[in-house]
């Protein structure tokens, strides 16, 4: 049997192909950013061109970097952002238009629209999700409107709709005239087109967002044989595992029991946890989503929050307010201050997420006076992570009716060790970081490899998840309450900016 499982983990901003070993661990990799393209306020697009020339760029790094070969993979498997709506020519391979990112708002207008008859939650029922720009389905529309030639081209299936999943395997599997369309049951819970029961595309839905079917890919298990690789450096592979990028990191955290949480710290912050085989639907400003499905076995599914800024803030602070040079400088700042001069942050720079799922918010610093410094600032925005994720977990302890006790983490801000004990503390949880701390690109690989028979069963993927480091609450909980007050406060001070 081959030696290794190959992982393409496809980000917002970058893109890494991972090969990890039976015990989970990391043998080689390669990554490579790609542009984010802003056109317009609210506006924002990739290039999937540059996206498929990256993705075969880094597979054949990590490969070269070890001197490994094709037939020293089992499979690979694939993981993504989500909801960022790709269209291109079926019989060229040429995107029509530039992706729609998920953070993309110029469907704002739509969502609206839709509204008006049934409000935000018409199509919770059946998708699990409320209208919003965050989701694919407006995102197609408005590419079928707007791209010349589109609509008439998806109706006759010459144009092509997927999420960056579809495109990367159609891509992997050859491209025109051999590649296989696809998309699985994760990323397709993200469109607000498929029916969480089902599990397939709901005729009512898109007669209502006026989409045609011959456009879409079918939709698959996210661990299966789905066709062999068709490019140079991975010619024969077997391409076997798809999950959107944080159902990935559900499945990487080996959070297969309901009630287990994870939270992926990455451009924006993710919380899943896993309900098992019941669909639970959300009171509390949640998304139910599918958490994934392996083989013939029945889908589970996964109560979501998730917040649009995270790490994106950090790279604001870099970039935009120039405080810091490095991303990773901001704890060393951010430490200088006792705590954060009661300043809050609210970066609501394309609406706020759940809980609140309000369009019209933009973001805020709260509370400045003289006396609040660079390192306020700074520790404001490490702890505007925190907070957001306690209103998320408190909406998922109402919903499921569960106490958490313990949160697991990954995604690149849980090395800054200030940000994880204030999330601790915020949370009166304990927070766990795992040795591996790739989960999404690692859950990627465990979908492709139990596919393949590489690992046997999910007891097998249960024995290698490994805490490396936990941190326990620490706070007052009269502090913390005034914290939580506060950032309350904060928050209604950024809605309603845009009318």
């Amino acid at each position: 049997m081959s030696k290794y499982i190959g992982a393409l983990d496809q980000g917002t901003t970058s893109t890494r192909f991972i090969i990890f070993d039976r015990a989970g661990e990391i043998i080689a990799s390669a990554q490579q950013e790609h542009r984010q393209i802003y056109p317009r306020p609210g506006w924002v697009e990739h290039d999937a061109r540059e996206i498929w020339h990256n993705t075969q760029q880094v597979i054949a790094a990590a490969l070269a970097g070890r001197g490994l070969a094709a037939s020293d993979l089992a499979a690979i498997g694939i993981t993504n952002q989500r909801e960022t709506t790709v269209l291109w020519d079926r019989r060229s391979g040429e995107p029509l238009h530039p992706a729609l990112v998920w953070q993309d708002t110029r469907v704002a207008d739509q969502v609206a629209h839709y509204a008006q008859h049934g409000g935000h939650d018409r199509f919770r029922e059946r998708t699990g999700l409320p209208l919003a720009s965050y989701f694919s389905a407006l995102k197609l529309r408005w590419l079928l409107s707007q791209v010349p030639n589109a609509r008439a081209m998806a109706a006759a299936g010459d144009a092509l709709f997927g999420t960056i999943d579809s495109w990367i395997l159609w891509n992997l599997t050859g491209g025109p005239g051999r590649g296989v369309h696809l998309t699985d049951v994760t990323n397709a819970s993200r469109t607000q087109l498929m029916h969480l029961r089902t599990l397939d595309w709901d005729a009512q839905l898109l007669d209502e967002f006026g989409i045609p079917r011959a456009c879409l890919p079918r939709i698959v298990p996210s661990s299966a044989p789905y066709g062999s690789t068709n490019v140079p450096s991975l010619a024969g592979v077997p391409v076997s595992g798809m999950l959107g990028d944080q159902q990935a990191a559900l499945v990487g955290h080996a959070c297969f029991q309901q009630g287990c949480v994870k939270n992926t710290y990455g451009t924006g912050c993710f919380l899943l946890m896993n309900t098992g085989e019941e669909v639970v639907h959300s009171k509390a400003g949640l998304i139910t989503t599918v958490a994934y499905q392996f083989g013939n076995a029945a889908a589970c599914y996964a109560l979501e929050g998730s917040v649009a800024v995270a790490g994106a803030l950090v790279k604001w602070l870099r970039d935009g307010l120039g405080i810091i040079r490095d991303s990773a400088d901001v704890e060393a700042l951010a430490s200088q201050a006792q705590d954060n001069g009661d300043v809050y942050f609210v970066p609501a720079f394309s609406g706020l997420y759940a809980p609140h799922w309000r369009a019209d918010a933009r973001g805020v610093i709260a509370g400045l006076t003289a006396y609040a410094g660079r390192a306020h600032i700074a520790r404001a925005a490490l702890e505007a992570t925190a907070y957001q994720t306690q209103e998320v977990l408190a909406a998922m302890e109402q919903d499921s009716g569960v106490r958490v006790k313990e949160l697991r983490v990954d995604g690149g801000m849980v090395v800054n060790e200030l940000l994880m004990q204030f999330q601790a503390d915020i949370l009166d949880a304990t927070i766990v970081r795992p040795q591996v701390i790739e989960t999404t690109a690692l859950g990627a690989a465990y979908a492709a490899g139990l596919a393949v028979g590489y690992w046997e069963s999910q007891r097998d993927v249960s024995a290698n998840w490994k805490s490396s480091r936990c941190w326990k609450p620490q706070m007052d909980p009269a502090r913390r309450r005034s914290l939580c007050h506060s950032w309350s406060k904060a928050v209604a001070r950024s809605l309603g900016w845009v009318d």
